[in-house]
């Protein structure tokens, strides 16, 4: 019979067990640490996003100004948006004959899943509002998605030079801290792709942490199933999102001795999209 680890060898101490839920987490952080992160105070967030159409004036015309004539009058309009922080929470329970008698397993996969847990609610919900706020959109058309039965329709290299092409028209760099966001599927489809394998000026994989999978005409990769299915995302996230936290995450362990240890790992806050033009969605790339 193998022999069982002392008690203490377990390391079930709060210190340690914060320590792993968080080491967990940040792992599995894979949108939220593209954002710009910023600490709040307040239970309701409020913010202006300036109007994205150009300047106009159609009493008084930008060209063809006569001379001595008042120039045309422009304004920069700004829309009022609020969003209240919500909290993010799990929590699991090791009893106490697990632990005491060294069920490795059972402990590690409990620390994994909550510190999981938190991590991929934060970034479904970024997710979710960079998809609905994004500035641009670039629609897929019908047999041309990156999975389609014919072959030669696929074009998922020239779909994603279209979004940073509407990005850059919206005045931001996209070869500036873009990343590509995109679920397991479609990249199977990309990687799939005859372009991208055939083509070293595509893709290159040197980027491998925290879901980063290489480089792909300048954009940093990032598979997540926080992604919706049959879309994908091209942006400067630090740019048009702001995560706005009152509260980083934090892991408690509550003891109750001689039945379980409970392990709890919180968040709160809310995702801003303060600059949508620097966000392009592409729809449809899946069949």
């Amino acid at each position: 019979m193998a022999d069982k680890a002392r008690t203490g060898e377990l390391n079930l101490r709060k210190e340690n067990v914060s320590r792993v839920v968080t080491g967990f987490a940040l792992q599995n952080y894979l949108i939220k640490g593209l954002t710009m992160i910023q600490n709040s105070n307040s239970w309701k967030e409020t913010y202006f996003r300036e109007t994205a159409a150009d300047l106009t004036n159609s009493a008084s015309p930008v060209r063809g100004v006569p001379r001595l004539a008042n120039f045309p009058y422009g304004e920069v309009t700004f829309s009022e948006v609020s969003n209240r922080l919500e909290k993010y929470g799990m929590e699991g329970v090791i009893s106490w004959e697990d632990a005491t008698t060294n069920e490795i397993g059972v402990i590690a996969r409990t620390l994994l899943r909550i510190g999981r847990a938190v991590a991929k609610a934060v970034d479904d919900k970024i997710y979710s509002d960079i998809s609905s706020e994004a500035g641009s959109t670039v629609t897929i058309t019908a047999d041309s998605e990156w999975d389609s039965a014919t072959v030669a329709n696929r074009d998922p290299i020239q779909n994603i030079l279209d979004a940073k092409r509407l990005i850059a028209e919206n005045n931001y760099n996209p070869d500036q801290g873009g990343a590509l966001l995109i679920n397991p599927k479609d990249y199977a489809n990309l990687l799939g792709n005859a372009n991208v394998r055939n083509a070293g000026q595509f893709w290159t994989d040197t980027a491998t942490r925290n879901g980063r999978v290489g480089m792909i005409v300048g954009l940093t990769v990032v598979v997540t199933n926080s992604v919706t299915a049959d879309e994908a995302m091209v942006g400067i996230l630090k740019e048009a999102v702001t995560w706005q936290q009152a509260k980083s995450l934090t892991v408690e362990t509550i003891t109750d001795p001689g039945i379980k240890w409970t392990i709890r790992a919180w968040e709160v806050g809310v995702p801003q999209v303060t600059n949508p033009d620097a966000l392009c969605k592409i729809s449809n790339t899946a069949a």
